[in-house]
């Protein structure tokens, strides 16, 4: 664990559940087959991994892909039952089943992901459930010497994402999400967090709401709790472009942050690709658009 911690992270995520399945298989229509969901992923794992220092896989798929990491890319797996299932009412992330954490190292997985919906301003109750659950993966992950990535997805209790309610707040939402999952009885090692800002209300973006130098600020002080533990930069579904420009503005405002774990904004067009073309396709658009959006979130941090 302590030669991972000294590492950049150049992480691909693809541990999307049932909502990736669903795209696939509408994309596909009639072709559809039932290892479709486990196709498309092990593309993604052996066409992106030689570039990535790591790519995450999910609690259900991830154990038949494990044998199919290249070479100098670290195994991840989440330790959830599925991304998109959760509780309606207090949004906790459901446990996976048949799967401990003490089963990681045995299948040489020395990385695990784990994420929880979070709303600062929510009940407080809940919130401490949430952060127990979280401080009980981090103690098995220790026992396990395993490297522990927690995920806080923030929301509000009543205002809704993508509004510019929500963008004037996601900044010191994400802050304080940063500073709870930082807790040292979390045993996070590293913080895998949102951008703290909705580049559509940013100027030069979209709809000028914040300047770009409040937004360099807020990025600065989103970060400021993370201090002492890795800190990446999850893409959280943006347009490529957009989370692009967000690690460099990361970098511009000084953040000492890791690296990044870029899912979507890496290879969902490939889903249309896939179902339009097949596997063939699939492979020759990872190979030179998903390449080059890699290599150029790489080329971000420099």
């Amino acid at each position: 664990m302590g030669d991972l911690s000294s590492q950049p992270i150049h992480g691909v995520a693809v541990d999307a559940g049932s909502g990736l399945e669903a795209a696939i298989r509408e994309a596909r229509g009639e072709r559809a087959m039932p290892d479709d969901l486990l196709m498309f992923k092990r593309s993604v794992l052996t066409i992106l991994g030689p570039q990535a220092t790591t790519v995450l896989v999910d609690a259900t798929c991830g154990p038949d892909l494990l044998s199919d990491y290249p070479g100098g890319c670290e195994p991840m797996m989440a330790y959830e039952a599925d991304v998109y299932h959760i509780s309606d009412d207090d949004r906790v992330t459901v446990l996976p089943e048949g799967l401990a954490v003490s089963d990681y190292p045995g299948l040489g997985v020395k990385q695990l992901k784990f994420f929880m919906y979070y709303a600062p301003d929510d009940q407080p109750e809940l919130n401490a459930r949430k952060l127990d659950i979280l401080a009980r993966v981090g103690q098995e992950c220790s026992a396990n010497d395993l490297r522990y990535l927690v995920e806080p997805l923030v929301y509000h209790p009543l205002i809704k994402p993508g509004t510019k309610e929500f963008a004037r707040l996601k900044p010191e939402l994400v802050r304080r999400a940063t500073e709870a999952f930082a807790e040292p009885r979390l045993a996070a090692d590293v913080l895998k967090v949102e951008v703290p800002v909705d580049l559509n209300f940013v100027d030069g973006f979209g709809t000028p709401d914040m300047s770009r130098q409040q937004a360099l600020d807020a990025f600065r002080r989103a970060a400021e709790p993370a201090a002492g533990r890795d800190l990446v930069y999850l893409s959280a579904g943006v347009a490529f472009e957009a989370f692009e420009a967000s690690l460099v503005m990361a970098r511009e405002a000084g953040v000492p942050f890791a690296g990044f774990m870029c899912g979507r904004a890496i290879w969902s067009d490939a889903v249309g690709v896939f179902g339009r073309e097949g596997e063939t396709a699939l492979a020759d658009w990872l190979a030179d658009t998903g390449r080059t959006r890699l290599r150029r979130l790489i080329e971000a941090l420099q």
